[in-house]
């Protein structure tokens, strides 16, 4: 077995030296990556929570209001059934009061 010489030590410990380097600027490169892409899928799910609150929002306000439609529907249709029975009873009331007037100045 041969010894190394002096220089060849030295060169082998620079060249770990620079492998160790290149590995800490690697390990710390991907940590920056592995970071951004929290970020980055943190503030995407920031978004899609807050577009599925207003999609929430829009199906309440939708179904309320669908809701306050149906009864003013009922409330209108209530509302007209009274009117067509006061116009019917109307018309009726005005026949007896013509054939009242009409009878009361016959027997004059």
């Amino acid at each position: 077995m041969k010894s190394m010489g002096m220089s060849e030590v030295l060169r082998s410990i620079k060249a770990a030296e620079q492998d160790a380097e290149k590995r800490l600027v690697e390990a710390q490169e991907e940590a920056s990556k592995i970071l951004s892409d929290a970020r980055k899928k943190s503030s995407e799910m920031v978004q899609d929570a807050a577009d599925e609150t207003v999609v929430m929002t829009q199906k309440i306000l939708d179904d309320a209001r669908a809701k306050a439609q149906g009864e003013a529907d009922q409330v209108k249709a209530a509302g007209a059934e009274e009117v067509e029975k006061i116009e019917t009873n109307s018309a009726s009331n005005q026949d007896a009061a013509v054939k009242m007037v009409v009878d009361a100045l016959s027997s004059e």
